[in-house]
């Protein structure tokens, strides 16, 4: 369900819609490019269009998995920072990151599935704060790289 099919809807329902929206507009940034495309860097940073999706994945394990979840980076396996979570090892592939980043939503999902929005949630490591405020910090994120990967798109095709 897009945003734009629920502008009357509670606020959850809105704010679900967008993240949702968001996470598959960047999956689809990926859609028919071969490996080499989606690895392939034209800016000086680090940010590739597989890239933005590992760190999207990363980032929303820190905030549904570490914020709310209340499990540490370490414990979960994650790097420590945002630049390390746009690094891309030999063995990641579009497949690869993408069943990832699935997972991730699910566990997301799951995470915040039993809580209102006015939980306080209280694992992350610079203080608690609302599960309506981690909604819109993830919603944040997703729309900011979601405009990085359509332009890196546009770039890679005229390539």
């Amino acid at each position: 369900m897009g945003s734009f099919a629920v502008p009357l809807d509670p606020e959850r329902t809105q704010l679900e819609a967008f993240v949702e929206e968001y996470r598959s507009a960047l999956e689809l940034t990926l859609d028919g490019l071969t490996e080499e495309q989606a690895r392939r860097r034209l800016v000086p940073s680090a940010t590739t269009l597989l890239g933005l999706l590992k760190h999207v994945t990363w980032m929303q394990r820190v905030w549904f998995e570490e914020c709310v979840g209340g499990t540490s980076r370490r414990e979960l396996g994650l790097v420590r920072t945002p630049d390390e979570s746009f690094r891309l090892a030999d063995h990641d592939t579009v497949a690869s990151v993408t069943a990832a980043h699935r997972q991730a939503c699910a566990r997301a999902r799951a995470a915040v599935a039993d809580l209102p929005l006015d939980a306080v949630v209280t694992g992350h490591r610079s203080g608690p704060r609302t599960l309506r405020w981690v909604y819109l910090q993830v919603l944040r994120e997703l729309a900011h790289h979601c405009g990085h990967a359509d332009i890196l798109r546009e770039q890679v095709l005229a390539g």
